[in-house]
């Protein structure tokens, strides 16, 4: 029937998952960056056929966490210092674009959602100081999504889909800031308060400074380390 999306097949549900699955080890650092992925141990480890998992580590290379060769087969993808201002290069011009678009067509259901994502992530960063270890998913979870409503008003599906992958490939940066403790979570959350509050009250300006400051404190956390005696 028209207008109405195919359902996915049982094979394409097990590469859905596996990818999540190594979506998440990768952000995590259980897949560290530059090791070789072979297809056996990935299986054992996540389940699926020798055919899901290649489908989920092909569909982890189009978003550039995972590199594909011929003559070498998988490996996670580099963790440099020049991969991480590449990305937040993309990520400071791109998600303040889709934002303005965001905010030129206003909806208030969006800024509803927006509302609720931005007290998620509050709660969620709560529980993060309170419980360092147990609600680092949760909280990365959070925020992940907070970005998603940022950008969900802005009309361009394809922008959504870019900026996601942007921000899949940076997760593993601002985790690993966070586990070395060069990541302050309640700065973010001073940020993304200022984010949401601008949104409201239709300042394009601020809502996006706040917003490439954001994206810049993987960068600032970096500079950090490299300071570091």
């Amino acid at each position: 029937m028209f207008g109405r999306k195919p359902q996915k097949t049982t094979a394409e549900t097990v590469v859905s998952v596996v990818a999540a699955s190594l979506r998440r080890d990768i952000a995590f650092g259980e897949l560290p960056p530059d090791s070789k992925l072979k297809i056996e141990e990935l299986r054992a480890r996540y389940g699926g056929s020798n055919h899901s998992v290649r489908e989920a580590l092909t569909l982890l290379a189009s978003e550039g966490l995972v590199e594909a060769t011929a003559q070498r087969g998988f490996r996670v993808a580099s963790a440099t210092e020049a991969d991480l201002r590449d990305i937040i290069k993309f990520r400071a011009e791109l998600e303040p674009l889709a934002l303005k678009w965001s905010m030129q067509t206003p909806d208030i259901a969006w800024e509803g959602r927006l509302v609720a994502a931005l007290h998620a992530a509050d709660r969620a960063t709560e529980r993060l100081l309170q419980d360092p270890d147990g609600a680092v998913m949760m909280w990365d979870e959070a925020g992940r999504a907070l970005h998603r409503e940022l950008i969900a008003g802005c009309g361009s599906p394809r922008m959504i889909r870019v900026l996601g992958q942007l921000y899949d490939q940076s997760r593993r940066f601002r985790l690993a800031a966070l586990r070395e403790g060069r990541c302050d979570p309640r700065v973010l959350r001073t940020l993304h308060a200022e984010m949401v509050e601008a949104i409201l009250a239709n300042d394009i300006d601020a809502a996006v400074r706040a917003l490439v400051a954001d994206i810049r404190h993987d960068l600032d956390t970096s500079h950090s380390r490299r300071s570091d005696p």
